[in-house]
């Protein structure tokens, strides 16, 4: 495979797995740690952002102290691990990737998601062989994903970020794949609302059959 082909890097949470119910509930865990008020997935995709502690800001009034953050985290991601397993792949993902791979096209997949529980999560869905490379996030989490797309598509030797389109569900993906040169497609089903998506200045779709099919004229 060239440096001319095409390439997907795909988000995961919110995009590849329809995980929106264990995130609000792992969110309002958190929330009730420091005694506030439960937040709705409307509200919730009204107000995300990152990195983390701004969205945070938004809903608290003022950031949160690290002692805070620290505890929110934790019971973020414990509550969301437990939880998880209760969510599946969006509708029509895996036959997507198995689409995509079939017609000699390249994809790979780059998570904020830490990599240790990645990997397994990915592979127990049996579409691990989908994708050239499969990264979650290493290190502290409540970032930007830039800089982890910078490395990501450096290892991919033959990959073009110029043919590369960025598949996601927040306005981070887009902000990651400008970053880095490529484009970005961004879907209404996961962390955002339709409203504050198109203020990103990207396509902006409702199902991922769309995005891939926006990805192929893209990279074209």
């Amino acid at each position: 495979m060239g440096k001319s082909a095409a390439h997907i890097v795909w988000d995961w949470n919110g995009t590849l797995f329809h995980d929106n119910d264990a995130i609000i509930g792992a969110t309002n865990a958190a929330f009730a740690e420091l005694g506030l008020e439960p937040i709705t997935l409307e509200r919730y995709r009204a107000l995300y952002c990152v990195p983390v502690p701004k969205f945070y800001e938004r809903l608290m009034g003022r950031l949160p102290t690290d002692a805070e953050w620290e505890i929110m985290d934790e019971v973020f991601h414990r509550y969301y691990a437990e939880h998880r397993v209760r969510c599946g792949l969006t509708e029509g993902a895996a036959e997507l990737l198995a689409g995509w791979r079939s017609a000699g096209r390249s994809q790979s997949l780059l998570s904020m998601y830490v990599h240790e529980e990645l990997v397994p999560l990915v592979r127990g869905f049996g579409i691990e062989p989908h994708f050239v490379r499969v990264d979650g996030r290493t290190g502290p989490s409540g970032g930007s994903k830039a800089e982890h797309m910078v490395r990501h598509l450096r290892e991919l030797a033959e990959v073009d970020a110029e043919r590369t389109v960025v598949i996601g569900d927040a306005a981070d993906d887009a902000v990651a794949a400008l970053h880095v040169g490529a484009r970005a497609v961004l879907y209404t089903g996961g962390s955002h609302s339709r409203a504050s998506l198109e203020e990103v200045g990207v396509p902006v779709v409702d199902t991922l059959e769309e995005a891939v099919e926006v990805a192929e004229w893209a990279a074209a």
